[in-house]
C-alpha cells in the first residue's frame, strides 16, 4: 500500500488470554506454561540486532509442524462452509457480480492471542452475509513479514462460508523493508522450483485456513527479481490450487521488478493477475481505469469481479468519500468488486470506554447502511453500505441448525440463563451462525430497535433485544434457510419479556419470496409469551418441504415492549455429544497451565472448561474449537490442596457431554 495510508503495526502488550487448540504438538512433560500467540516469520533471514520485547524473530523456512510448539493452539477446526445465495431483500442488491474483500488487522503482528483475550473490547466481524475473502492484515519490519491467521478468526468465518487468508507483506523501504526478504521470498532450489512457496501451502494446511495474500512493495528492485517473483506466484497459486487454497495478489510491484502502485490493471501487473486468483487494485483508481481494468479482465478470460477496488476505510470509515458509482453503479451492471482496507474502522474510532454495543451500532451502520434495515435501504445515503448492492448469503442449509446469538465477545458468559463467569471475554471461535439480514423488521407502525444485547443472554455473552412501542405487530426476519422439514422436525424459541406484555408467533415460510425485497410468504405460529427464560418447542404440523425462512411476529397488547430472544434450535431429535477424553496438563508456571485433550468421537462445534470450585461452584474458564487451552492467573482457593477441571463437548444444539476431570495440585 501507498506509504501515505499506512499504519505500522507496532508489537503490542500481551492481553490476558481465554482460550486455545489442538493437542497436536503438546509437550509430553510439563514445562513452563507460556500464553500461545497467532504465528509469523521472515521468509528466511532475520533482521540485525535483537527483537523488542515480547517479539519472537522466526524464519519461514526452518518452519515444520512437527517442532511448531503452538500449531495445537493455531489450527483452526471448523471446515469451509458451503453457501447459498437466496432472493435479495432488497431490489437494489445484486447476485452474481460485486464481490467484497476485507483486509482486517485484528491486533498487533507479535504478541497476538491465539485463542481470544479478557475483554469485550475486541472487534468481532458478524456482517459474513456479505464478505467474499477476509485477509488477516498485519506484519512490520521489526516484528515478521507472513502473518498466518488465528484459529478464532478462521473458525468464525469458515462458519459463515467465508475463506480466510494469511498475509505475506514486504513493507516499503520507508517502514524498514529491506530488498533482501523479497529475494529471500523467491529463492529457488537446485531444481529450479520456490521452497518457500511449498512451504507457504504447508502453512496453511497445518492451519487449516485458505491461502496468501500477497503484497510486495519493498522498492529497488529490477527486472530479474520481478521475473522471480512472476515465477514465485506461479508455482505458490499452483500449489495452492492442490490444497483447495488461494492467491491474491496486490497492486504494487510491477513486471519489472519496481514498486508502482497502478491503481489499474494494466501491462504492469497483468502477469501478476494471471498468476494469482484475483488482485487488489491500489485505491489511485478512477472510473476510467476501473472501467478499462474490467474490460482488460474480460478480455484476458478472466471476470471483472477478480478484481478488488481498494476503498481505504482505515480513518472515516462508513464518512469515507467514495465514487461508489464507479464501482457497483445502481443503474447498471457492477464494475468491479469492493477491497475494503481496515473495516475495524468501526471499533477503533471509539473512544475509551466504548460497550460493545457502541461497537455494532457502528458496525452495523457500516455493512447495513443508515436505515440500519436491509430491506429499506436508504437511497439518500452517501454511504453505499455493502447491503445495499451485494446479495446476502446463509450457510444454514442443514438440521440440526441451531443459535444463542453469540457474537464471540461479552461482559459475561451465561450458561442457561445463569451467570457462570463475571469476567468479560472475547473469542471469535465461539461465535454463533448470525442472522444476516440485520435487521430486517417489517410493520405498519412504528419501527422497534432491534440490536445484539449484552446485558443479558440465555447462553454465550448476547442475545437479541427487541424494545420499542410496537403499537402494530411486527415480523423480526431471523434467518433465511434451506433447511428440509421431516414429521420430526420442530422449532425451539429460549425467549423472555422483560417490559410489557406481547404476543410471540413462530414465523415460518417454506417458499421463497416472489422477488427482490418482497416478504417471505410466512405461516405464523403461536407462542407462549413468558417473563422468565423459558424454551418453546414448536411443531411444524401441516407444513413440508423445506425451511425457507425464519422469523419472528410480535403484537403488543401492553406496551412498551422488551423482548428478549436466547436461542433458536431447529431440529429433528435431540442428541448429545460424546466426551473428550485423556484430559492433560502439559505446561505448568505456578497459576498458568496449558491444557490438551484427545477430540471426542462424532460431531462437537466446540468444548468448554470449567473450574470446580471447593463448595461445588462451577466457574466458566473457557471455551475454544480446539483441543488444547491455555489458562493463566490461577490462585488456589484457600484450603484447596488442588485445583480441579471439569471438560465437555458441547454440540451443534448446545447440548453437553458429561464431564471429565483433570487435577492440578498446588505447591
Amino acid at each position: 500500500m501507498n506509504p501515505s495510508r499506512r499504519t505500522v503495526l507496532v508489537a503490542g502488550t500481551a492481553a490476558a488470554l481465554l482460550p486455545a487448540p489442538s493437542a497436536a504438538a503438546a509437550p509430553k512433560t510439563k514445562e513452563a506454561a507460556t500464553p500461545p500467540y497467532a504465528s509469523y516469520w521472515y521468509p528466511d533471514s532475520l533482521p540485525s540486532g535483537t527483537p523488542g520485547t515480547g517479539i519472537t524473530w522466526r524464519s519461514l523456512k526452518t518452519w515444520s509442524a512437527a517442532d511448531d510448539a503452538d500449531l495445537a493452539f493455531n489450527a483452526a477446526s471448523v471446515p469451509l462452509a458451503p453457501r447459498f445465495t437466496p432472493v435479495p431483500a432488497n431490489t437494489t442488491a445484486r447476485t452474481g457480480q460485486a464481490r467484497v474483500q476485507a483486509l482486517v488487522s485484528f491486533g498487533p503482528t507479535s504478541a497476538n492471542p491465539s485463542q481470544g483475550s479478557a475483554t469485550a473490547d475486541y472487534y468481532t466481524p458478524t456482517h459474513w452475509a456479505y464478505l467474499d475473502e477476509l485477509v488477516f492484515w498485519g506484519g512490520s519490519a521489526g516484528e515478521g513479514l507472513i502473518l498466518a491467521p488465528n484459529a478464532p478468526v478462521v473458525d468464525a468465518a469458515h462458519r459463515h462460508g467465508v475463506p480466510v487468508l494469511g498475509t505475506i507483506f514486504l513493507p516499503p523501504t520507508a517502514y524498514g523493508g529491506q530488498l533482501r526478504w523479497t529475494r529471500d521470498l523467491v529463492q529457488k532450489d537446485s531444481a529450479g522450483h520456490y521452497p518457500l512457496a511449498a512451504r507457504l501451502v504447508a502453512v496453511a494446511a497445518a492451519y487449516g485456513f485458505d491461502g496468501w495474500f500477497v503484497n510486495a512493495e519493498t522498492g529497488g528492485g529490477n527486472t530479474a527479481l520481478g521475473s522471480d517473483m512472476l515465477g514465485f506466484v506461479r508455482e505458490l497459486k499452483t500449489l495452492a490450487a492442490a490444497r483447495g487454497q488461494r492467491v491474491t495478489w496486490y497492486d504494487a510491484m510491477t513486471v519489472n521488478g519496481t514498486v508502482n502502485w497502478q491503481g489499474a490493471l494494466d501491462s504492469q501487473n497483468q502477469a501478476f493477475f494471471q498468476a494469482a486468483d484475483d488482485m487488489f487494485v491500489d485505491f489511485r483508481w478512477s472510473a476510467g481505469t476501473l472501467a478499462s481494468s474490467g474490460q482488460k479482465a474480460v478480455g484476458l478470460g478472466r471476470g471483472r469481479y477478480e478484481l478488488w477496488a481498494g476503498v481505504d476505510v482505515e480513518s472515516n470509515g462508513s464518512s469515507t468519500s467514495v465514487n461508489w458509482d464507479a464501482i457497483v453503479p445502481t443503474g447498471k451492471s457492477h464494475i468491479a468488486s469492493i477491497g475494503f482496507y481496515r473495516p475495524e474502522w468501526t471499533r477503533n474510532h471509539l473512544p475509551a470506554g466504548r460497550t460493545p454495543g457502541d461497537f455494532h451500532a457502528a458496525d452495523d451502520r457500516f455493512w447495513t447502511g443508515r436505515s440500519l434495515d436491509p430491506s429499506r435501504p436508504d437511497g439518500t445515503d452517501p454511504w453505499r453500505a455493502p447491503a445495499v448492492s451485494v446479495a446476502d448469503r446463509s450457510t444454514v442449509s442443514s438440521v440440526p441448525f441451531a443459535s444463542v446469538f453469540n457474537t464471540g465477545h461479552g461482559l459475561r458468559w451465561y450458561e442457561d440463563g445463569q451467570v457462570t463467569s463475571d469476567l468479560p471475554w472475547n473469542h471469535l471461535g465461539l461465535q454463533d451462525r448470525l442472522p444476516s439480514r440485520r435487521w430486517t423488521v417489517r410493520t405498519a407502525g412504528e419501527r422497534p430497535a432491534v440490536t445484539f444485547d449484552f446485558a443479558d443472554a440465555w447462553r454465550g455473552g448476547s442475545s437479541v433485544l427487541v424494545d420499542g412501542e410496537l403499537d402494530e405487530p411486527a415480523v423480526l426476519d431471523l434467518y433465511v434457510t434451506q433447511l428440509p422439514i421431516t414429521v420430526d422436525t420442530v422449532v425451539e424459541l429460549t425467549h423472555r419479556t422483560d417490559a410489557g406484555r406481547v404476543n410471540v408467533e413462530l414465523a415460518v415460510a417454506t417458499a421463497e419470496p416472489g422477488g427482490a425485497g418482497a416478504t417471505s410468504p410466512y405461516t405464523y405460529v403461536p407462542v407462549n409469551a413468558v417473563d422468565t427464560w423459558q424454551t418453546s418447542t414448536v411443531r411444524l404440523t401441516g407444513l413440508s418441504g423445506t425451511v425457507h425462512a425464519l422469523g419472528v411476529r410480535l403484537t403488543a397488547t401492553d406496551g412498551p415492549v422488551r423482548w428478549r430472544l436466547g436461542g433458536l434450535t431447529v431440529r429433528d431429535a435431540v442428541t448429545t455429544p460424546a466426551a473428550p477424553t485423556g484430559p492433560r496438563i502439559t505446561a505448568a508456571t505456578g497459576g498458568d497451565l496449558r491444557l490438551a485433550w484427545d477430540a471426542a468421537p462424532g460431531e462437537v462445534r466446540h468444548y468448554t472448561l470449567h473450574r470446580v470450585l471447593p463448595d461445588g461452584t462451577r466457574r466458566f474458564l473457557g471455551g475454544t474449537c480446539q483441543r488444547a487451552y491455555f489458562v493463566s492467573g490461577l490462585q488456589p482457593e484457600q484450603g484447596e490442596r488442588a485445583a480441579r477441571f471439569e471438560l465437555r463437548s458441547v454440540g451443534e444444539l448446545y447440548t453437553s457431554s458429561a464431564p471429565v476431570a483433570v487435577t492440578h495440585p498446588w505447591p
